[in-house]
Formats: C-alpha cells, sequence, structure tokens
C-alpha cells in the first residue's frame, strides 16, 4: 500500500548511488546476492538472538535490494536480474519469520507458520497475475520501474520490512505481530483476487 509514495522518496538517492556503483563496474546481479547474504546474516542473527544485529543486517538487505534495481537502471536491465530480485525477497521474507520460530519455537511456531501461511497466498496472487499480465501485454510503472507486472496491495514491501523492524525491537511482542500482520496479508490476499478479476474482465472484448 506505501510503496508506490517511499519510492517517490527513495528512488532519486537510490539511482544516484546506483550510477555510482555501475561506474565502479558492479554489476545488479553482484549486488543483489551481496543482499541475500545480508538477509542469511540477519535469520542466523534472529536465531540465536542477536536482534539489535539482525536489524541492521535486514535495513542491509533492504538497501541493496533497492540498490540492484538502481544499477540495473544505470546499465542493463536483464531477465535474469529481475528473476534474482523476486527470488532473494521471497527467500528473505521467508527466512526471517523462520527465524523466529527457530529462536523460539514453543512460543513462536504457531503464529510464526501462519505469517508464512499468508506470505505464500499473497505471494500466489502477485505471481500468477504477473504470470497472466505478461501473457496478455499488461504493464504498469505504478512501483515503480520493474521486470514484470507489480500489482499493489494492502500488505507490500514498506509494511513488511516495518513489522520485520518491529519484531527485531520488539522480540518478545512476536506473536502478536506475526498475528496481526497475517490478518493483513489475509485480506491483501483477497483484494487481491477481487482485483485481478475485475482487471481481467475489463481486458475482455
Amino acid at each position: 500500500m506505501l510503496d508506490a509514495t517511499a519510492r517517490r522518496y527513495i528512488d532519486p538517492p537510490l539511482n544516484r548511488a546506483g550510477q555510482a556503483l555501475a561506474d565502479l563496474g558492479i554489476s545488479a546481479n553482484t549486488v543483489s546476492v551481496v543482499g541475500l547474504l545480508f538477509g542469511a546474516c540477519a535469520a542466523l542473527c534472529i536465531g540465536v538472538g542477536l536482534f539489535e544485529l539482525a536489524l541492521v543486517a535486514i535495513l542491509a538487505n533492504r538497501l541493496a535490494d533497492g540498490l540492484d534495481g538502481a544499477v540495473a537502471r544505470a546499465t542493463e536491465k536483464t531477465d535474469l536480474g529481475g528473476f534474482l530480485d523476486i527470488v532473494f525477497d521471497f527467500i528473505f521474507y521467508g527466512a526471517v519469520p523462520f527465524a523466529f520460530v527457530v529462536y523460539d519455537p514453543a512460543g513462536n511456531a504457531v503464529a510464526g507458520a501462519v505469517l508464512l501461511l499468508s506470505f505464500y497466498l499473497n505471494g500466489a496472487t502477485f505471481l500468477a497475475f504477473a504470470t497472466l499480465a505478461a501473457k496478455q501485454g499488461m504493464n504498469t510503472q505504478a512501483q515503480g520501474i520493474k521486470s514484470f507486472y507489480y500489482l499493489g496491495g494492502l500488505a507490500e514491501g514498506t509494511e513488511t520490512i516495518a513489522v520485520f523492524i518491529a519484531f527485531c525491537l520488539f522480540p518478545v511482542a512476536f506473536v502478536y505481530l506475526a498475528w496481526g500482520f497475517a490478518i493483513i496479508c489475509f485480506i491483501s490476499a483477497a483484494a487481491r483476487i477481487f482485483m485481478v478479476k475485475a482487471l481481467l474482465e475489463n481486458k475482455q472484448p
């Protein structure tokens, strides 16, 4: 819901930094891999209870996620780059809740499982429509320049990162935060289904 608004503020500095990295010969895919490594570090830190370090790694992961696209725009966008970007994002989004379950299986397992299920459903509606949109030649830049049709929703990247930050700042509240955000993600997935139905019906002659 907030991604389009956030991009208006973060894209200009990211584009400048991306151009600087491109000038140094650093590829977008390299930045994506570095971001994935930061995401893995965040999950490892959460699993052993180092929440402050995990927060730093989460922020570094998100910075890399923004920079890889900026580098690609400064050089050349590729299908492989777009593929790695979305796959690495989903790995990161799954790893953080899973790490909280590892940290406290007895207390966090059910809430973590429900949150991961909500991510799965939200992601399924998102990616399934991206496939149909490509098939029908549909495109949008409402969420910035993407490699695929980015269908917005109630729960997007900005909201997810805000919740992950809250997890690290208030780990004792993980269960309540996870349940609350899972409900939002379920609503977002349902809303996307209705949005897709309307979009596809409007495309019919």
